[in-house]
């Protein structure tokens, strides 16, 4: 896939290694074709942001890819979704109250999990602040999940972006955690200097999604 490799030279020209920063191909908006796609250019990390997405998408490419794929759940979380997303999520991504953890723990014993942090200050947006950050991550970590990391969406704003990049690439490194989800089509080369090990590449990858169609029941 030419758009991958053009995002692994992007990510080398930002000071990263293209080998080492994780690429998870953020499928939301893009129909089953998009994960073969993906996993046919070795792609094993799929992201997407609502439940009834991923559980379709994950019942469709089964038959069309012989690759084990690894999910990632992205969006906000909604805890009654959680018993049908256990079975399939390799990372939950989003990880922003309490509440969501202990739901995780009850379905899926011992997952993995980041830490969503709030660095936007918008009000509405996802995500713990960086102060309650520690807190939750010791909650989560008492419940028997593993925490690997945090993950923040930067704000829009460039210096903003990196700022809030570098405070938690701080705050990962304060608390011994090896994963920092930073980073996404538009601001991936000012996550990789700031630290990230993981990025999250939708259109970069694919392209513009197709017009979204009216709201279902997610």
């Amino acid at each position: 896939m030419a758009r991958l490799e053009a995002a692994r030279r992007r990510i080398e020209a930002a000071g990263g290694d293209p080998e080492a920063v994780r690429v998870v191909a953020v499928t939301k908006g893009f129909g089953p074709e998009a994960v073969v796609t993906a996993a046919a250019s070795g792609l094993v990390d799929v992201g997407e942001n609502y439940a009834q997405e991923l559980t379709a998408k994950a019942a469709a490419v089964a038959p069309l890819t012989e690759t084990t794929l690894r999910w990632h759940f992205l969006g906000a979380l909604q805890r009654n979704k959680v018993r049908t997303l256990a079975p399939l999520v390799s990372l939950w991504q989003s990880v922003a109250r309490p509440e969501e953890g202990i739901e995780i723990a009850r379905r899926a014993p011992g997952a993995e999990v980041l830490v969503e942090v709030d660095t936007s200050g918008v009000a509405g947006r996802n995500g713990c602040t960086p102060g309650k950050t520690p807190g939750l991550v010791s909650e989560l970590e008492g419940l028997g999940l593993a925490v690997r990391g945090l993950m923040t969406v930067g704000p829009q704003d460039p210096d903003a972006a990196a700022a809030a990049f570098r405070t938690v690439r701080s705050l990962a490194d304060q608390l011994g955690l090896v994963e920092r989800s930073m980073g996404m089509s538009d601001d991936m080369e000012s996550a990789v200097a700031e630290g990230s090990t993981m990025v999250r590449l939708g259109r970069a990858l694919f392209g513009d999604r197709p017009p979204r169609q009216p709201a279902t029941e997610r």
